[in-house]
């Protein structure tokens, strides 16, 4: 018999057990891995589908072995019910086409806001309970749009993101000081951290201001991002502010704005990176965001699961 590794044993061991027995084990999935360090993967966008439901999603992650997530509000809100989105109008220079698309995405997001502010975040309790039955914990819930949402919207997000179990929020980054002070004010009355995530433009000095604006304003440092932006290893900033920092993105980029690239053939210092976390033991994900070119002859899911490789075999 082919010996297998001690996640491939726990996983296959979840399945054998009761419905009774299986919230127990699945907290040692949830919890950090043998490294001390918890790898993440944000999805459904690492799936190259937003709109994938949270049953394909789950799937995923099961055969993946990943027992951390950042996870996205629209698997959840769809489980719960909320309104479809129309499929997106296909990219053209049509004017007319154009102001259809966006008139069409308007009313969307005003059905979505309706539905959110009449929605009960408390059932999402139980697509916490599926997901944790399967060894998988939704550590960090993702939301898009987060600085249109009214006041009724933003409490209903937290509420999302506790009833999930999540022990913060995720959002992109304002470049508006009232946008951070805002949505870093619901924080604070939620006492639920936000990582605002940043592309290349974002320097420290950006995420040192929003810190500033609120206490549960924090940083989702994107490692690629960073250095393809900065041209400078985000080393010492996550030294400095690891308390404000909710997660990494792991992914690996060229310098001056240069590509994604398969894990260990750029630039970004993911190892020294993966390591900080396991020797100080600071309680921050490690989320893999997957953005490099799937190579001709692989799939999506085959380079996931060399990108979560890589991260595992550098902390060994």
């Amino acid at each position: 018999m082919a010996p297998y590794s001690r996640r491939e044993f726990t996983r296959m061991a979840l399945l054998a057990l009761p419905a009774g027995k299986l919230l127990t084990a699945a907290r040692f999935l949830g919890a950090p891995e043998r490294s001390g360090v918890q790898l993440g993967l944000n999805v459904p966008y690492s799936f190259g589908n937003n709109t994938m439901g949270a049953e394909e999603v789950l799937k995923n992650c099961v055969q993946l072995g990943v027992g951390s997530l950042e996870l996205r509000s629209q698997p959840v809100e769809a489980f719960l019910g909320a309104p479809v989105a129309s499929p997106p109008a296909p990219r053209t220079a049509d004017s007319t086409t154009k102001a259809a698309a966006a008139a069409l995405q308007k009313s969307y997001g005003e059905q979505l806001r309706q539905w959110r502010l009449g929605a009960a975040p408390a059932g999402a309790a139980a697509l916490r309970r599926k997901y944790e039955d399967a060894g998988v914990k939704i550590d960090i819930v993702k939301f898009d749009n987060i600085y249109a949402m009214v006041d009724g919207e933003l409490d209903y997000a937290f509420a999302l993101a506790k009833a999930l179990g999540a022990r913060a929020i995720s959002c992109e980054i304002s470049t508006k000081d009232d946008d951070l002070r805002r949505v870093g004010s619901f924080a604070d009355t939620h006492q639920l951290m936000v990582g605002y995530h940043g592309h290349t433009k974002v320097t420290p000095a950006i995420w040192e201001n929003a810190f500033s604006l609120a206490r549960h304003n924090g940083a989702n440092v994107d490692l690629g991002h960073f250095i393809a932006g900065n041209n400078y290893s985000p080393v010492e900033f996550i030294k400095k502010y690891h308390d404000r920092i909710t997660h990494v993105h792991v992914k690996d980029r060229k310098l001056n704005e240069g590509p994604n690239v398969p894990f260990g053939t750029g630039d970004t210092p993911i190892v020294e990176v993966l390591r900080l976390i396991r020797d100080n033991n600071w309680p921050m994900q490690a989320t893999i965001e997957f953005e490099y070119p799937v190579p001709a002859g692989s799939d999506r899911m085959t380079e996931i699961a060399r990108s979560l490789k890589y991260c595992r075999d550098a902390l060994i």
